[in-house]
């Protein structure tokens, strides 16, 4: 909550085949065009050449070559020195005002190593502090990964993984700051290999209308079914299950769509009894030792990475941007709100919750993995077009929030033409 086996290679292949043709005409285009949204949104990745690079080799990845200083670090784990290397990327302009940040990332993080990643923005009258957005780490035994609160002061906060504007200090551009921690004197080399950063202005909005589609109606992508409730009060050291696990659970079932799930030697340190212990070792190694749970969006995103994948967190401005991502063969993981009574079909009400959008019907209604289920049969569920969208994009839900996971041989389709890009 947020607030809050391997499939088939041929089928999946003859799926994905099917279901990444490129639509060619102008009347396909006008279809998966959406209207002029009201939502303001920008995906940006960053560019590991331009900027100032302090022991950090930079290329195509940014890796750790060699320390410019040390530092004490405490936590749960107790107090240990680190030595660091650092990059700063340069200003990047938004295009627009936007109220919100979240940056992710993929990195491959060995034992003895760690990273933090950091943004500072601009508004008109001058520029922020630099504000910590995560301290990432794949395992749990040399620091405790964690989100950073208490971090308000006139410009914004931190929520969780989430920079919020202060009213009136709209950010127009940013800055990314990582720096890559290990034990001294070691020859680990942590990598950063993608890090990017979703800026956004969510207008304030009750009701959402439903946008047109076509381009995915019919197609449902293969992924598999796990129910986060069959892990009620598993291992409460890690949020103990049940409706604390949709983040993990959610990223696990797509994990598998790729053939990417954690080994049995991986696992082995989960109870014999438990019937996904996949799930388990997901909620484990995303979760957030200062927010107190898994649902972490970038730290999700980090977690895919860990298997070679590429993940990021941005919004949809709505179901027909969505529809590109099911007919490029890529399963969507989505952030919602709502009560029972306005989403069909649930049955559950929620302040914050993840499931995965698998496809769509012949009628272009919804169709997702829904982790909120009591067992694993029962996690396919199909959702009213119109209710679903609405929950997801009010701003009083998340505004759009997703989670995009895809290998880096299978490529995002074009985004929506004539709007920011946001994959």
């Amino acid at each position: 909550m947020r607030m809050p086996g391997v499939f088939l290679s041929v089928f999946l292949s003859a799926l994905l085949t099917t279901s990444s043709l490129t639509v060619t005409s102008a009347a396909a285009e006008a279809v998966t065009k959406p209207p002029p949204s009201a939502v303001d949104v920008v995906y940006q990745r960053a560019h590991f050449g331009p900027g100032l690079r302090e022991g950090v080799k930079a290329g195509n990845t940014l890796s750790f070559a060699a320390p410019v200083g040390t530092i004490s670090y405490t936590d749960a784990l107790g107090t240990k020195t680190w030595e660091y290397a650092r990059w700063t990327g340069p200003e990047r302009p938004i295009g627009f005002a936007a109220t919100e940040l979240v940056a992710s990332w993929n990195a491959d993080v060995p034992a003895g190593s760690w990273l933090q990643v950091e943004m500072r923005g601009r508004h008109a009258a001058g520029q922020t502090k630099w504000y910590v957005l995560g301290r990432w780490a794949y395992g749990d035994e040399d620091i405790r990964r964690t989100s950073l609160s208490g971090q308000r002061d006139a410009d914004g906060t931190v929520s969780v993984d989430t920079f919020v504007a202060a009213a009136g200090k709209a950010i127009t551009s940013y800055q990314l700051r990582v720096t890559l921690y290990r034990a001294p004197g070691s020859a680990v080399t942590p990598v950063v290999r993608a890090l990017g950063a979703m800026a956004s202005a969510v207008p304030v909005r009750a009701t959402v209308p439903v946008s047109p589609g076509g381009i995915a109606w019919g197609v449902e992508l293969p992924v598999p079914r796990r129910s986060q409730n069959v892990h009620e009060g598993h291992y409460p050291e890690w949020d103990g299950g049940g409706e604390a696990w949709c983040s993990p659970t959610s990223t696990t079932m797509v994990l598998g769509y790729w053939g990417k799930w954690p080994s049995k030697q991986d696992t082995a340190w989960v109870d014999p009894s438990d019937p996904n212990p996949e799930v388990d070792y997901a909620a484990r190694y995303t979760y957030d030792y200062a927010y107190e749970g898994a649902g972490n969006w970038p730290f999700n995103a980090a977690y895919a990475g860990r298997y070679g994948l590429e993940g990021f967190v941005t919004r949809l401005r709505s179901l027909t941007e969505l529809e590109r991502l099911i007919r490029a063969g890529i399963p969507v993981v989505t952030s919602q709100s709502f009560k029972a009574e306005e989403l069909p079909g649930a049955g559950y009400s929620t302040n914050g919750h993840l499931m995965v959008i698998i496809g769509f019907t012949a009628n272009g209604d919804v169709i997702a993995n829904d982790p909120a289920s009591p067992d694993n049969d029962a996690v396919r569920h199909v959702y009213p077009r119109a209710n679903f969208e609405n929950v997801w994009l009010r701003s009083t839900g998340s505004g759009g929030i997703v989670y995009v996971i895809h290998p880096k041989n299978h490529p995002l389709p074009p985004t929506t033409p004539g709007l920011p890009a946001n994959w």
